[in-house]
């Protein structure tokens, strides 16, 4: 399996822009997949510099309705005729940060012929399901963190009902990729226990001290690598790096063959 990240909030290649965002591109048993398309159309444009052509993509995953996942939707519906683009059925609900800034999709697109709209567990392939961690399986509360939705018109905490999980089976492991764990990085861990996690643990607004340090032992107990990036926050990735040995950073341009 080849993992490409083409854009996230830092780049470790030169070449390439960043922005706050993430878009993942793998290959996996003869098939192309792309996992989220950031903000804009910079995902393709670092997937031109690094030889990556998206016309090719096979499968298209949007983890979940915020812009920052799912703005370069256009761009890529532009460029590629024909992958079919999985996305829950809740994702273009009205989302919020706080009751001023709209951080949802562009609901022109909420009917697109090429959008699957999913609700629950569903497999697309061999060894390819999209997951949801749902309401019985939390353990821990989330915490919508000035996140709102939209209900009657009036605005209320995000229960993030529109996430999504795409998990990859290969060679008896388990590699669950998450957009931003809004639903909680450790009610994730819990429900999926998954050799390796790749994607954002939405820590970045989380202060040093004790509660960082707790999450990050209540990660250590699982026998998982972790690769994180964008909402995890470099500072807090740094504070957590020393305490759970098996994190690495995506930064866009990383590539990685597991």
């Amino acid at each position: 399996m080849r993992i490409v990240c083409l854009a996230e909030n830092t780049a470790c290649d030169e070449r390439l822009g960043s922005e706050h965002g993430l878009s993942l591109y793998m290959e996996y048993g003869g098939r192309k997949l792309l996992f989220d398309m950031g903000q804009s159309d910079l995902f393709l444009r670092n997937a031109g510099i690094l030889g990556i052509d998206l016309s090719d993509v096979d499968i298209a995953v949007l983890s979940h309705g915020h812009y920052d996942h799912g703005g370069g939707l256009a761009a890529f519906l532009a460029v590629n005729d024909r992958a079919p683009v999985y996305i829950s059925r809740h994702a273009f609900a009205p989302h919020w940060h706080g009751r001023e800034k709209y951080i949802g999709l562009d609901t022109t697109f909420a009917d697109h012929p090429r959008l699957k709209m999913i609700d629950g567990e569903t497999v697309l392939d061999t060894g390819i399901t999209l997951c949801r961690c749902e309401d019985d399986r939390l353990i821990y509360p989330i915490d919508a963190a000035g996140l709102c939705a939209e209900r009657n018109g009036m605005p209320v905490p995000e229960d993030f009902c529109h996430e999504q999980y795409l998990l990859l089976e290969e060679n008896g492991k388990r590699i669950l990729f998450s957009g931003c764990s809004h639903r909680g990085i450790l009610n994730i861990m819990h429900r999926f226990h998954p050799d390796i996690l790749i994607g954002g643990f939405h820590y970045s607004k989380i202060a040093f001290g004790e509660t960082l340090a707790a999450y990050t032992e209540a990660l250590a107990r699982y026998d998982t690598d972790y690769y994180t990036c964008h909402c995890t926050g470099i500072e807090q990735f740094a504070f957590m790096k020393p305490r759970l040995g098996r994190l690495a950073y995506l930064s866009g341009g990383t590539v990685l063959e597991l």
